[in-house]
């Protein structure tokens, strides 16, 4: 019997006196919650957004979506989506932003039914109110580009990166992340967003997987001059081996998408020559999204290093313990391991950096998520590449003016990275 490892929710410190936060997981690898899963009531706002604690950010309610009952599209215990909107005004009244929410899989009945009586699989338990930091600021000061925009954050209650369509009765649990996908959708445009001039489809961790798979899908949405972009921030999540030899986050996904029924929403054109499994892995997919789209991704991603190259089931012993909760603490070995991963993601992105429509902000961080997070989106001392941080990086390839493939030198050459340390 698999017993749930509690959420390592102390008050976790950075390098640079920077602060983040931990991890919820199972020993088998079967991911309940991801990095960006705690909620806001158990951490400060200063460990969970990225923010002083003299700088209170806004605070946006949740709007259930009501016409969606009907249509099937309801989270993993049945009950109605949702998620939060914030207006906007002048210059960009007519512009949309959408992020989808993150925070892991699941891959079981057991693992979804453990996830339906949380905030992931429920509206119950959803924050009735989020704050609205980085990417979603309403300050110009902390999000220069999008502030006045109208600003949605997608809640998460599926557990398959908004992309399955079935159902097990005898566990009552209902998979219908495509549906809620397309619900919030057709709720928005109904609200203004069919008027849009701009939008911009985002997403962290397995929201950003979520960005990435629903592209295409969302571009389509809109007239042909609508300018549409999408952003997939911590979600290129690699097919890669373990420290073990295995493969963990495979599993995960083979299970998430066996179970969840996601194979009739992936892309037809990877179904074509791969497996489903395959089609859930962006690596397979991003050469061939037809939309302009960014990446932004840690070389060094401390969810994947932490759930799918050494998860206790690759690491019985233990001895990736240390290394993983301080990337200081890593041995010349384990280091030489990591930069392989980071050989690997940059080999998966060689074909999508070729377009000209296409952006990349590849930092050598131990990180993830940075969108959401106000120190690492835009501050005094958020990350750089080549001098240009995240912020000014998307914006500068959303609004074309300047083309970014920013692609960091290896670890440890960047100190200007809010890297994750777990204690």
């Amino acid at each position: 019997m698999v017993k749930v490892v509690g959420v390592v929710v102390a008050i976790v410190g950075l390098v640079f006196s920077k602060w983040v936060y931990g991890f919820e997981f199972e020993e088998n690898g079967s991911w309940v919650h991801g990095l960006d899963d705690l909620n806001v009531t158990e951490l400060s706002f200063s460990v969970s957004y990225g923010v002083s604690a003299a700088s209170r950010p806004m605070m946006v309610g949740l709007t259930l979506i009501h016409a969606a009952a009907a249509k099937g599209a309801v989270c993993l215990d049945g009950t109605l989506p949702g998620y939060h909107l914030h207006r906007g005004y002048g210059s960009g009244a007519n512009s949309w932003l959408i992020q989808l929410e993150g925070g892991g899989w699941c891959n079981s009945i057991r693992t979804c039914v453990y996830r339906k009586k949380t905030r992931r699989g429920s509206s119950i338990y959803m924050e009735k109110q989020i704050p609205f930091t980085g990417i979603l600021s309403n300050n110009p000061e902390e999000n220069p580009d999008f502030f006045n925009w109208n600003r949605v954050k997608l809640r998460y209650c599926d557990g398959a990166s908004f992309t399955g369509d079935s159902q097990n009765q005898a566990a009552q649990l209902n998979f219908r992340g495509q549906r809620i996908w397309s619900a919030a959708i057709e709720d928005l445009m109904s609200k203004g967003m069919r008027y849009a001039n701009q939008a911009l489809l985002s997403g962290c961790s397995a929201g950003g997987l979520a960005a990435i798979l629903h592209c295409d899908e969302f571009r389509g949405f809109f007239p042909r001059n609508t300018k549409v972009k999408c952003l997939s921030d911590a979600g290129l999540f690699l097919d890669s081996i373990d420290v073990s030899g295995g493969r963990t986050l495979r599993n995960l996904f083979s299970g998430v998408v066996n179970l969840q029924g996601v194979q009739r929403n992936l892309p037809s054109f990877c179904l074509n020559r791969l497996d489903p499994t395959s089609c859930f892995f962006p690596q397979n997919v991003i050469s061939n999204i037809k939309t302009p789209l960014f990446l932004l991704n840690a070389a060094y991603d401390s969810w994947q290093v932490q759930a799918s190259l050494a998860p206790p089931s690759a690491d019985p012993h233990g001895y990736w313990n240390e290394c993983k909760k301080n990337h200081a603490q890593c041995s010349p070995s384990q280091i030489q391991f990591l930069q392989g991963f980071r050989n690997q993601m940059l080999n998966a992105i060689k074909g999508f950096s070729m377009s000209k429509q296409n952006g990349l902000f590849i930092n050598s961080c131990f990180a993830h998520c940075q969108t959401e997070r106000q120190d690492t989106w835009f501050a005094d001392n958020s990350p750089i590449i080549k001098n240009k941080g995240i912020a000014l990086a998307v914006g500068d390839w959303y609004f074309d003016r300047s083309g970014i493939k920013a692609i960091d030198c290896p670890y440890p050459c960047d100190k200007t990275c809010h890297n994750l340390v777990f204690r």
